[in-house]
């Protein structure tokens, strides 16, 4: 590993830019930091705006104060910005100027993580038909859209039983983005969703705490997916490219020529409860494909939401569904792993903490995991902890990977293995055993005997 430089080293190389991204990113203002650092907050103001440079001691104490190796505040690496004007936020209105800059230099991070990773790993091309991307003036309504994106990624007009999948496997980056460890932000002022066409690859950014709600966290990625092929670049907060949006992603989930023959012609909620866990969408959502259907009269559907507003209902959580998590950026920790890249070495090589590389792939902190074990000699029970190195299992790291016969991809056993459930969509569990089976941790094609080890695919059933 390279040796790291010198506080000398960085303040001589020192860029702006960077201490304007971890300050947001701790969500800080100037006036904040300058109390932790030791300066005032005029001199923090002129660091970011490179007319002075930090001495080599404050250098330190700005590392210490934003949680970063000092080396990250150098020139040297990748670096893009994105404004609050390039991303689309879903309920911009709750959020506050700092949160949203917050979530950012977050997306800034992630897409320096994906550059470094694809210098070794190849990552799906994005595809999408040449009207969705940036330099093309001629977009559908949001119907015909979402039926396009479904034909082009042959998705024909069952339920999609994995979303998040799809869009990483079509070339949109998609990561988590949890503002939880804010104990005082208030639940309704946390950021739902939003996503971004400002850089090379669209991203969108899921906040699972926002409401651990799987069918919910399934609309607000097809919301995002509607925003960047109906609005390349055109963002901010214009209430009728929400409208658009939330259009595009009930007809991209529920194909308005299926839905209509399959909703009750009166108010049913066990029907609508049946259908939800059909097409992985919720009640709400088809309580307004029935109104927008006029299956029922207007006051019909408001009597409805107030029932189903006071009845007692548990939200599946989205843990539960890997096919409905971001994989892409840590399959390609995993996979790189098995050349000698490690964790650590990634975290060197962007100057960034392992606590931000595990969150900006999705890797969970590696907690100690304990077990009981009785000594030989006597029934004192002592605790063993399992080490866990980015999340990453010495199983996985010894498996021999496998290339997928599908797309000649690899991914391993153990990897494979981890993953239960796959999809919010059930898709029948008495195909015969030559049925391909999907991996929730790749989301490609595994072998028969690996995917019997899977007895849930889905949330939505596709099979009666």
């Amino acid at each position: 590993m390279a040796d790291q430089p010198s506080l000398n080293d960085i303040a001589r190389l020192f860029d702006p830019s960077r201490l304007t991204q971890a300050r947001r990113i701790c969500k800080l203002t100037k006036s904040e930091l300058h109390k932790v650092v030791g300066v005032s907050a005029a001199a923090i103001g002129q660091y970011e705006r490179g007319e002075v440079k930090p001495r080599p001691e404050t250098i330190a104490a700005l590392a210490g104060a934003l949680e970063v190796p000092p080396g990250f505040f150098a020139h040297g690496r990748p670096r893009v910005q994105v404004e609050i004007a390039e991303a689309s936020f879903r309920r911009l209105r709750a959020t506050t100027v700092g949160q949203q800059q917050q979530a950012t230099a977050y997306v800034e991070q992630a897409w320096e993580l994906s550059c470094y990773l694809e210098e070794s790993v190849e990552f799906p091309a994005l595809d999408l038909p040449a009207w969705a991307l940036a330099e093309s003036d001629d977009v559908p309504d949001p119907v015909t859209a979402a039926r396009a994106i479904r034909q082009h990624w042959d998705l024909g007009t069952e339920p999609i039983k994995h979303l998040v999948y799809e869009l990483e496997q079509h070339g949109i980056l998609t990561v988590f983005f949890s503002m939880k460890q804010d104990d005082n932000l208030n639940e309704k002022s946390r950021i739902d969703a939003f996503s971004t066409t400002a850089l090379p690859r669209p991203m969108i950014v899921l906040t699972p705490d926002k409401a651990d709600d799987v069918m919910r966290h399934r609309f607000s990625a097809a919301h995002e997916l509607g925003h960047i092929v109906l609005h390349h670049g055109r963002h901010g907060t214009d209430s009728q490219m929400e409208r658009q949006a939330d259009q595009f992603a009930a007809e991209f989930l529920t194909p308005r020529d299926v839905i209509s023959g399959q909703l009750p012609t009166r108010m049913n909620f066990d029907k609508l409860e049946e259908l939800s866990q059909w097409w992985g969408v919720s009640v709400h959502s088809l309580l307004y494909r029935l109104r927008e259907l006029d299956r029922v009269s207007e006051s019909t559907a408001r009597r409805a939401y107030i029932t189903l507003n006071s009845m007692p209902r548990r939200a599946q959580s989205i843990r539960d569904y890997p096919g409905e998590q971001p994989e892409l950026l840590k399959n390609a920790i995993e996979l790189i792993s098995t050349i000698g890249v490690t964790l650590t070495k990634i975290a060197s090589d962007l100057q960034l903490t392992h606590k931000r590389v595990r969150q900006l792939a999705g890797i969970d902190d590696p907690q100690p995991k304990l077990s009981l074990v009785k000594t030989s000699d006597d029934r004192r029970i002592t605790a063993a902890t399992h080490g866990d190195v980015a999340g990453i299992s010495e199983e996985e790291g010894a498996d021999m990977a496998h290339r997928s016969a599908i797309t000649g991809r690899y991914i391993s056993n153990a990897a494979a293995a981890r993953h239960p459930r796959t999809s919010v969509t059930e898709s029948g569990g008495n195909k015969s055993s030559s049925t391909a089976h999907r991996s929730a941790i790749s989301g490609r094609y595994i072998s028969g005997a690996a995917a019997a080890r899977h007895p849930n695919t889905s949330v939505t059933e596709n099979g009666k």
